[in-house]
């Protein structure tokens, strides 16, 4: 199955039959680095052999659960492996909200060759849907989501985008300056769906959201609101971000804001 050709009748989000990691994804990084570009990006064959090579470093973890959702954004079918074993393997509301937004205001985002970082990217929908959109991406998350983040996206971007993602390991307030010298990496969009719940690293993850964010930078955050935690979050991102509510989907009780870093 082509994943990318358009399925403009479909719904938004629809079931399939499960399936496993396997020969499949081999078969059309082959046959993208042989096609002419015809019906797509142009392609560079130097550069999505260079980006291959970057890209497939991680093995998806032996969940045995594995089940093969269908989303449809920007004109594509999108199938995104996904896993109840792991949260980090399951697409949330939110996810499903920033791709609404980013697919309608895409010329208004100027995303066409726009750098983004996703944060907590998970099975990388919103990762996929940014680079189909024309986005340089980089998707991050925790080393045991990045097999299954790296498949999803090369299953889904190999003949729709125009730049291949990027996945990178992340864990939220360590080796930032490290991993991500401000030097070297600057980015127009950070995005963020549905990372904020209850757990023990929001302080963590409120700093590796600043330390991203640069002059110009600006920040994208989807979550759904569920506790009371979800609330002071976003108290304490008030402080140090410029924030304006875009939208809201009451019926998944999720809020997109938008966060422009204070500078002193």
């Amino acid at each position: 199955m082509d994943v990318c050709l358009s399925s403009a009748q479909q719904p938004r989000h629809f079931g399939e039959t499960p399936k496993t990691p396997g020969g499949q994804l081999e078969a059309k990084k082959k046959e993208a680095l042989q096609k002419d570009g015809t019906g797509g990006p142009p392609v560079d064959s130097d550069r999505i052999e260079s980006s291959l090579q970057s890209l497939q470093t991680f093995t998806p973890t032996n969940y045995a659960s594995y089940t093969q959702e269908n989303y449809l954004y920007a004109g594509k079918k999108i199938v995104i492996q996904e896993s109840i074993e792991s949260y980090g393997a399951v697409v949330w509301p939110a996810a499903t909200a920033l791709c609404q937004y980013l697919e309608e205001h895409t010329e208004e985002l100027h995303l066409q060759d726009a750098k983004i970082l996703e944060i907590g990217a998970g099975p990388g929908l919103v990762s996929v849907v940014a680079s189909i959109l024309g986005a340089q991406v980089t998707a991050t998350d925790l080393p045991d989501v990045l097999g299954n983040l790296q498949y999803n996206l090369l299953n889904n971007t190999l003949k729709c985008a125009a730049h291949l993602p990027d996945v990178k390991e992340l864990v939220w307030g360590e080796d930032l300056e490290q991993n991500f010298p401000k030097s070297t990496f600057y980015y127009d969009y950070i995005l963020a769906s549905d990372v904020v719940y209850h757990h023990y690293f929001l302080d963590k993850l409120l700093t590796t959201m600043v330390y991203l964010c640069q002059p110009g930078t600006v920040l994208l955050w989807a979550n759904k609101f569920r506790f009371s935690t979800d609330y002071e979050f976003l108290d304490k991102f008030k402080q140090v971000f410029d924030t304006t509510l875009l939208a809201e989907f009451p019926e998944s009780s999720t809020k997109l804001f938008q966060g422009i870093l204070k500078w002193d």
